[in-house]
């Protein structure tokens, strides 16, 4: 490997950056706020630009976002150029293809200490998005070598565990120059829906690992909302204490995603259910939340629908005692480490799972490819190549997501090995829509939402 560090800088990385990511989400929460973050990304600079602005005059603790474009994360280049010259917009912001300049300007007077900007970008092919984004003085980012290949296309995990290496070695080159890289592992995001919480929690683990590996001490972990909050607070307690168990000497935060699957159509029911994120949150001592919106149903939202789900998830949070006063984030986060300590159905599980990979091989990267050739990690419903398919999930009649199916998943004496009843088409439709149907039908047919 020969990562290009001298091009990186020659290409003028800032002698003096700004905005280190992770230590601004310890102060706020330390200072009893919860961040909150949006997914946003424009391909033109100025709306980009606009975009966060917005987001940091918003009325809420923010931090800022740039979301790469489709064509970056898969590295198809020639169609952003054809994009830009022909007019054509783009669904987030091509990084790779503008000059470092054009970069640095929608950048400049925006971030700082108390405003730090984040790359999102989903791809399995990253190290010209490193290099960009690098360039450009940013330190910010997140993804994975599992969580941006399984879920996203059919690059090989063997590819995209190299990739991702060779990134993150790369990336851990930023402390030379004085800044604090912090990655995001999108692990526990893993499909958005349907995965139940054990392997979300191991995989986010795992990854964190993995890149704590390469030299980057500054992480969080991530943690998609699913189809039920006490299974969803079981399931952070335990990434929590995982992280406690296996990351003693790295700086690291937990970050909730309001749910990724089929969003509700009703504002009412959007509302709601980002609400009830925010509250996982705040009762789980987490420190970050990546918000959706009302529009996501239908299309890319707008800045300002943006700003408004930063502004709702900012007050529930607030009423439901992130603000309380100087005492309630470490009481929140007391309560929250002590629950954690309790064994649990969730964390035994992916306690089993971690192991099994750990166990594998002294080197993570092969070990996770071990992992996913043996079977010891398998993500329902996924149809990558190098992903076994055989274990399945259900939502029961309580709302929890449960193994119908293990597979060869290293689960015995923990989980049934096989539901009785297998899982149908209809089943996995029906479950798909669960939440949607859940959160829209008060307001669909006029009803007050259960509390």
């Amino acid at each position: 490997m020969d990562p290009p560090g001298p091009a990186v800088r020659a290409a003028g990385a800032p002698d003096s950056p700004v905005g280190d990511f992770g230590a601004f989400v310890r102060r706020s929460h330390r200072a009893g706020r919860l961040v909150v973050q949006p997914r946003m990304g424009f391909g033109d600079p100025a709306t980009m630009r606009e975009g966060l602005l917005a987001t940091r005059r918003a009325d809420a603790t923010t931090v800022g976002t740039l979301t790469l474009d489709s064509y970056t994360r898969v590295g198809d280049l020639a169609a952003i150029e054809a994009a830009l010259r022909e007019g054509i917009g783009l669904n987030g912001f091509p990084i790779v293809s503008y000059d470092v300049e054009t970069t640095r300007s929608v950048l400049r007077d925006v971030r700082s200490d108390d405003f730090p900007v984040q790359v999102r970008h989903g791809s399995a092919v990253p190290f010209d998005i490193f290099v960009a984004l690098m360039r450009a003085g940013l330190s910010a980012t997140e993804g994975g070598p599992v969580s941006y290949c399984l879920p996203y296309g059919r690059t090989p995990l063997d590819e995209s565990m190299r990739n991702w290496e060779r990134s993150g070695t790369l990336f851990a080159q930023l402390r030379e120059w004085g800044a604090n890289p912090h990655m995001e592992t999108f692990g526990g995001c893993m499909l958005g829906q349907l995965c139940p919480p054990s392997m979300l929690v191991a995989v986010s683990v795992l990854e964190a690992l993995f890149f704590h590996r390469l030299g980057i001490g500054d992480l969080s972990v991530s943690y998609a909302q699913q189809t039920n909050g006490a299974q969803d607070r079981e399931a952070v307690l335990a990434l929590r204490r995982l992280c406690a168990e296996l990351l003693p000497d790295a700086d690291w935060h937990v970050v909730i995603y309001a749910y990724m699957g089929v969003y509700p159509t009703t504002p009412e029911g959007g509302y709601r259910l980002l609400g009830q994120a925010a509250e996982l949150a705040v009762s789980t001592g987490s420190e970050r939340l990546i918000v959706k919106t009302v529009a996501e149903s239908r299309r890319i939202p707008t800045i300002a629908e943006n700003v408004a789900a930063l502004e709702h998830a900012d007050r529930v949070a607030r009423m439901a005692g992130a603000t309380g006063g100087p005492g309630v984030p470490a009481a929140t986060a007391t309560a929250a480490a002590e629950a954690a300590m309790q064994d649990s159905q969730t964390y035994a599980e992916a306690r089993s799972l971690v192991d099994a990979v750990l166990n594998s091989h002294p080197d993570l990267g092969h070990a996770l490819l071990l992992a996913f050739k043996r079977g010891y990690l398998d993500i329902p419903y996924c149809l990558h190549p190098d992903n076994a398919g055989r274990s399945r999930s259900h939502i029961d009649g309580d709302g929890w997501l449960r193994w119908a199916d293990t597979g060869s998943l290293p689960l015995a004496g923990l989980v049934g090995g096989r539901r009785a009843r297998p899982v149908t088409s209809s089943d996995l439709l029906e479950a798909l829509s669960f939440v949607q149907r859940s959160y829209d039908q008060p307001f669909l047919y006029g009803d007050r939402p259960l509390s």
